[in-house]
């Protein structure tokens, strides 16, 4: 009596809808820390303007102004800046599909052949890595490939403008923190409250991308925090002497 276990056609699809699930959540967390990252920008910028033009002894009319101009800038510079570099990536990926859609067309068999290459250079046997590069190839030949071949999803292509969107509104949110705490306060605790709200923004911005990256949270917290710190201390001692010269 024959005893073989053919394993379940079905099986491939589960590991395709698995791979999927696997790349909505890493890109979520991408976005995520994108997020994060464009926040620390647009605190650690914003508070190095506001802090310099406060110590120079600038109204609070000046303040508000030279904190909007900061604001609307660095949120423009980030939107292109992720455009640009987001377009740029998207471009690259497309070629690269490009011509894989065209080797895959014009060799099916060698690239079948590369696939289960591919399978079995990650331990599966020769046997099992040719059934599994047929039944992916024969479910959808150019997502198979360019999931093992080029680490992309041709379904799950990041879009420019989703990033240059994401980008402008987490360095807007980031930055009205500083511009808050130097505009509203007295005028003789603008600078110290402004240290202490960036400097707790700043730890938890960096506690946030610690857990995301999977780091050591204390290393990222001192390092976003001294850096931000030291960013305040250079643009206040430079307005403080701007202010003393005027």
């Amino acid at each position: 009596m024959d005893t073989t276990v053919e394993p379940p056609v079905a099986a491939s699809s589960a590991h395709a809808g698995g791979e999927a699930q696997t790349g909505a959540i890493a890109s979520r967390l991408n976005w995520l820390r994108a997020g994060v990252l464009g926040a620390n920008d647009g605190i650690v910028s914003t508070a190095g303007l506001v802090v310099g033009v406060a110590a120079a002894a600038a109204s609070r009319e000046t303040l508000l102004m030279a904190g909007v101009a900061g604001v609307v800038a660095g949120a423009a510079s980030m939107a292109m800046g992720e455009y640009v570099s987001v377009s740029t990536q998207r471009d690259t990926e497309r070629a690269l599909l490009a011509k894989e859609r065209s080797e895959l067309e014009h060799s099916p068999d060698e690239e079948l052949t590369e696939l289960a290459g591919i399978y079995r250079a990650k331990g599966l046997s020769a046997q099992t890595a040719g059934r599994v590069a047929r039944e992916l190839t024969e479910r959808d030949a150019l997502a198979a490939h360019a999931e093992a071949e080029l680490g992309i999803d041709p379904d799950a292509l990041v879009s420019p403008w989703h990033a240059a969107f994401s980008s402008a509104v987490s360095f807007v949110l980031g930055a009205l923190l500083p511009l808050a705490a130097v505009v509203l306060p007295p005028e003789g605790l603008r600078i110290p409250i402004t240290f202490a709200a960036v400097v707790a923004a700043l730890a938890l911005t960096g506690a946030i991308s610690a857990r995301l990256g999977g780091a050591r949270r204390r290393r990222a917290v001192w390092r976003v925090v001294f850096g931000g710190a030291a960013a305040m201390a250079a643009t206040f001692v430079i307005g403080d002497l701007i202010g003393i010269a005027v």
